[in-house]
């Protein structure tokens, strides 16, 4: 397996100069804040890369660390196991190794996926669209769309990627553009059309929109939308209340 030192596949400047001139707000944020910068390692292969995503599933970077390292020292040459490697790995060692029964299942597969070709080479995902890449990766137990997004942003250096579902993007757009909520995922899809083809660029913005508001700010934004929940539901409730005590009382059975 290859390693590549990856560059950005477009010209920030010019991606840059087409944000601003398409959205107002967002060409005030990148003015105001640092310059974009994806901080992209040495290439690894889409199989490598998916191993170590996930294992930093829903567990501290700290920890995950830990156990990633515990990983590659069951492969050869300092290396992560290769799928072949992988596959004959007893699920006690990996366990051992820190890993959840659920991510010892993803990890089976992911090697099992990327030795039928599911799960393509980097040569192969560099000639890859947006769209098949994500097709074929969230194929892989465990994998999802956001995974499979970061990867493109973080890996491959993708320019036209927006994770709609991301907290941190959905946050920050909330903050840029004044509102009180977040937006729905449909919504900020339809709202990144006017970002294309440059959405990474934009949703690195909205990270950093996310990150200079602070907590104090970016927790109000759920806290709405918790409060308006709860009073939808306090009104059903007091409305429901008001209904049962304006029935007529139920007329006495009569005796036969």
């Amino acid at each position: 397996m290859t390693t590549t030192s990856p560059t950005l596949p477009f010209d920030l400047r010019i991606a840059k100069a087409a944000l601003a001139a398409k959205d107002e707000r967002l060409a005030r944020l990148i003015e105001e804040t640092v310059e974009f910068q994806i901080e992209m390692e040495s290439m690894d292969s889409p199989y490598e890369a998916l191993m170590e995503s996930i294992t930093y599933q829903s567990i501290s970077g700290k920890a995950a660390a830990t156990i990633f390292a515990r990983i590659k020292a069951l492969g050869t040459n300092g290396r992560a196991p290769t799928p072949q490697e992988m596959l004959k790995l007893r699920p006690q060692r990996l366990r051992k190794a820190g890993l959840s029964g659920a991510k010892v299942l993803a990890m089976k597969d992911l090697a099992q996926k990327t030795i039928d070709g599911v799960v393509p080479t980097l040569e192969q995902a560099q000639k890859m669209s947006d769209e098949e890449l994500v097709e074929r990766l969230v194929s892989v137990r465990g994998i999802g769309a956001w995974t499979v997004e970061m990867f493109l942003i973080f890996r491959l250096g993708r320019p036209d990627v927006l994770p709609i579902h991301d907290l941190g993007v959905k946050k920050g757009w909330s903050v840029t553009y004044g509102k009180k909520r977040m937006p729905k995922p449909n919504e900020l899809l339809a709202f990144g059309e006017r970002w294309r083809p440059y959405r990474t660029l934009a949703s690195w913005y909205m990270w950093r929109a996310f990150e200079r508001a602070g907590y104090k700010t970016t927790n109000k934004i759920s806290k709405a939308l918790a409060r308006k929940k709860k009073g939808k539901l306090q009104t059903a409730k007091l409305s429901r209340s008001r209904k049962g005590r304006s029935r007529p009382p139920a007329k006495p059975l009569k005796k036969v």
